[in-house]
């Protein structure tokens, strides 16, 4: 569903901004090109159908995402409460710790000799 929602969102989208560079801001753009001549649908006709078209894609767009905001898949709450960059900080080690440095006399596979004495 949420990728059926994603799918029209975008095609919603591409008419919106073909519609809006159709459009002219001075009231021009397409009408203006059917001047001269009669058209079925006339100059004024053409300049409202496509106001009428910017708003009803607007509209849809702003319901398209509140749908797929609703049908987005949220996960497991355990997964979805701890994200990934709150698992490594969780993980790592104490940057206050000093580092163990292997003593000269140690060799690699021995024990530690014993401080306690």
């Amino acid at each position: 569903m949420y990728l059926l929602i994603s799918v029209l969102i975008i095609v919603v989208c591409i008419f919106m901004v073909l519609i809006v560079l159709v459009q002219n801001s001075k009231g021009g753009g397409l009408a203006s090109n059917f001047a001269g001549s009669n058209q079925i649908m006339g100059v004024r006709k053409t300049a409202d159908f496509l106001e009428k078209a910017t708003w009803t894609l607007a509209v849809s767009l702003l319901v398209l995402s509140l749908l797929a905001s609703l049908t987005m898949n949220k996960g497991s709450k355990a997964s979805a409460s701890r994200s990934a960059i709150e698992k490594n900080i969780n993980e790592t080690q104490d940057p206050n710790a000093l580092p163990n440095f292997p003593n000269a006399n140690q060799q690699p596979g021995q024990a530690k000799p014993d401080s306690t004495k």
